[in-house]
């Protein structure tokens, strides 16, 4: 079965968006990121509207890209996501949800990756909702050729919609946050085109 433009479209951004959220951006991914010229789906007038945003979004990820260096960008991640105890932001679901991490949406989404067929990677210590554990599961179900595109849908409304947005405009808005502002404005759009799209296929 042959993938279509806009999935493979959205499941290289959800891969992206997993790995700057991941850890901190290695020259590889700037890289790749210096690659990419423009954000093309099909042509209608909700798509393009919102494909406008997401290439405006991209175009200053990659400016800031250009003015970052590895120095900084490694502290600014640690001030955001890791911190002493923790960071000015907590990128789980279940505390976005709750207040709380380890709590029953973690449960949930367990059960669900289960199901699915995901088992957690050696060496990888977070809690699975992670955000960019997240992502990764929404790539892979995306372009997986095997995979019924509805239950993307079904794990993209159970386990991020909830709080996805939220997340992101909180990274937008980050005291910390300079490079990963934009990182904040480009996973909103996307999430913004995401949602378009999951409700035209209703």
């Amino acid at each position: 079965m042959k993938i279509s433009e806009e999935n493979q479209l959205r499941g290289g951004m959800y891969a992206f968006l997993g790995r700057l959220l991941r850890s901190v951006p290695d020259d590889t991914l700037f890289e790749q990121l210096a690659a990419i010229e423009s954000v093309s789906v099909e042509n209608n007038s909700v798509k393009k509207k919102q494909q406008t945003k997401l290439a405006q979004a991209l175009g200053l990820l990659k400016l800031a890209a250009k003015n970052v260096d590895n120095e900084s960008l490694e502290e600014e991640y640690h001030a955001l996501f890791i911190g002493l105890g923790r960071g000015e932001l907590v990128p789980f679901g279940s505390w976005y949800q709750t207040g709380y991490l380890m709590e029953k949406p973690l449960g949930v989404l367990r059960l669900d990756l289960q199901r699915l067929g995901f088992e957690r990677q050696e060496g990888v210590h977070e809690p699975e909702d992670h955000v960019a554990a997240l992502c990764e599961v929404m790539s892979m179900l995306i372009l997986s050729e095997g995979s019924a595109e509805d239950e993307s849908v079904k794990f993209f409304r159970n386990h991020m919609e909830p709080w996805i947005e939220r997340f992101y405009n909180d990274l937008e808005e980050a005291e910390n946050a300079c490079f990963y502002r934009s990182v904040g404005t480009l996973g909103a759009e996307f999430n913004r085109f995401e949602k378009q799209y999951l409700a035209m296929l209703s």
